[in-house]
């Protein structure tokens, strides 16, 4: 694990401890000099936490302690949030990021523990070992009822190859399963160094014997499996979901275990959580957990530990490990590099957004004074904007370690010449299977980052939270038709900006806009003669 420095921070600092985390993690503060004060049940009273948080300056959770937009406002002295675990959806990371309080997660703690579950689940899919067992301990002894099926030479089609999905593949390997296996993250290269064979969702589909999700759930990948991909499955196919509800129609999937087409399907995880009621229970061929993917003590421990140790560095030298809001970055530099920070992150999502092939590499070239800077917390933000649209949990720590593992090749160029006509400029390129997608922006002297090139065009756009990207012919008609879309939708321009190769040429527009817009409005600007494609972007 890679650890980033930056400035340091007064001593004896104090941490409370608001859940259940480990004596030895405990422990590790207090051999570190840091008070902490452990209260485990804390977390649940909100109004209780509310009362005291202002009395410290780090804060270590799992998921039972909500840190919200509120009780930030009350927490006057906090530097550090530790969440012991992957996610924070718990956490209000804007919010925290705009108090300059660093949230750190253990990103990598849960991996084998998730991925033993999910082939835990397997099993017991595969022999109906839940059902078998509450048949025989009521005394019935239904031998001929539970005829199971060999998992040898089955194929495993796993949806999303990472941390987890990678060492699904290798034990299911050693099972002597084949595995075929969808990411479009998921270089060549990798593949066939985990031992898996690289295909696209349909063929996936087409094919599995049993399928297991391991991706987080974002715009892209919920309801990755719906009705209709749910149809195009092999007849008999068994679903495992360990990830994140949502991934999977839980309405779709019922129909299909009621019509035979799914043999079963095992879930750790569901759309609603606690999952009180859900249209999958009752199912004689559905197994469930309550999310204990991660409910190891080893697993439990492991990111206790990693938590502790981290926000410890934090709070006594500024070291930074696994931040999900904030590169390294130390006093001196801050505030010229935040600015470039914000214009990698937002350059390198604009081109994830807009790529949909898996990634091969991504390249960042650095021109003028922003190539002495610490380029490498730029880099970073880079990567974390283009792979953030599929990989929502990657973080500005973790992005280079994640591209590495997936075989998506980073590089970095530095030319401290001029820069045209800005004094500095950052260029993006992220190369795809498809095509390679490019962007260019600067920092003016009010510290807001701008787009200034998109496919070799010159334009000059600021970014705003939603934005609609056009590509166009360079020919009259086009911007009043467009604005009349728009204005017949309701949809009000915030900012217009436009380029063009030449004229009558290949053209670019990029605009802000104040509300969402609504996929028939897409469509609509799409029918505009003018229009080659439009693509609705977020930041």
């Amino acid at each position: 694990m890679s650890k980033l420095i930056s400035a340091p921070i007064p001593a004896k600092p104090r941490v409370l401890v608001s859940d259940a985390l480990s004596e030895a993690a405990v422990q590790i503060f207090r051999d570190r000099s840091i008070e902490v004060d452990f209260q485990p049940g804390l977390g649940k009273d909100k109004e209780a936490l509310a009362a005291v948080i202002g009395r410290y300056d780090g804060l270590a959770i799992r998921s039972a302690t909500k840190v919200t937009g509120k009780l930030l406002g009350q927490a006057t002295r906090l530097k550090a949030i530790g969440r012991a675990g992957i996610g924070v959806d718990n956490v209000d990371v804007p919010a925290a990021t705009a108090k300059g309080v660093i949230v750190m997660n253990t990103p990598f703690g849960n991996s084998i523990t998730t991925a033993e579950h999910a082939i835990a689940l397997m099993f017991a899919l595969a022999r109906q070992i839940p059902a078998a067992d509450a048949s025989t301990q009521a005394g019935k002894w239904e031998k001929n009822r539970f005829m199971g099926v060999e998992l040898t030479g089955k194929t495993l089609g796993v949806i999303g190859c990472g941390n987890v999905g990678a060492v699904v593949a290798d034990r299911a390997i050693g099972l002597k399963l084949k595995v075929i296996a969808y990411d479009p993250f998921l270089t060549p290269e990798r593949a066939v160094e985990i031992g898996v064979d690289k295909v696209e969702l349909d063929e996936l589909l087409a094919r599995a014997d049993i399928i297991t999700l391991h991706v987080p759930l974002t715009d892209k990948t919920r309801n990755i499996l719906s009705a209709g991909n749910l149809a195009r499955t092999k007849r008999g196919v068994r679903i495992i979901n360990c990830a994140r509800g949502g991934l999977v129609d839980e309405a779709a999937l019922r129909a299909a275990l009621d019509s035979g087409h799914v043999a079963g399907a095992a879930l750790d995880v569901f759309v609603t959580e606690p999952a009180i009621e859900n249209p999958l229970f009752g199912h004689p061929n559905v197994i469930c957990t309550p999310h204990l993917g991660a409910s190891t003590s080893e697993a439990q421990e492991n990111v206790a530990l990693q938590v502790a140790e981290q926000m410890a560095d934090y709070l006594l030298t500024g070291a930074i490990t696994n931040a999900v809001n904030f590169p390294s970055i130390s006093a001196e530099e801050a505030p010229r590099l935040k600015p470039f920070v914000a214009l990698c992150e937002k350059l390198g999502s604009f081109l994830g957004q807009l790529t949909e092939a898996p990634i091969k590499g991504i390249r960042i070239t650095y021109e003028g004074a922003v190539a002495a800077m610490n380029t490498r917390a730029l880099t970073s933000a880079a990567v974390t904007g283009a792979l953030r649209p599929i990989l929502q949990e990657v973080n500005m720590v973790s992005a280079p370690v994640i591209a590495r593992d997936r075989g998506i090749v980073v590089d970095e160029i530095k030319r401290e010449g001029g820069a045209s006509d800005y004094e500095s400029v950052v260029r993006i390129a992220v190369e795809a299977e498809d095509m390679t997608r490019d962007a260019a922006g600067t920092v003016f002297n009010d510290g807001k980052p701008r787009v200034i090139e998109i496919r070799g065009i010159n334009i000059d756009a600021p970014f705003a939270p939603l934005m609609l990207y056009v590509r166009n012919h360079d020919r009259p008609g086009f911007v009043g038709r467009f604005g009349s879309v728009l204005g017949d939708a309701g949809v009000n321009l915030g900012t217009f900006a436009m380029g063009r190769e030449s004229k009558g040429g290949a053209a670019v527009a990029f605009v802000s806009v104040d509300a969402e817009v609504s996929p028939e409005v897409l469509r609509a600007i799409e029918a505009i003669p003018q229009v080659k494609r439009v693509r609705p972007v977020r930041f």
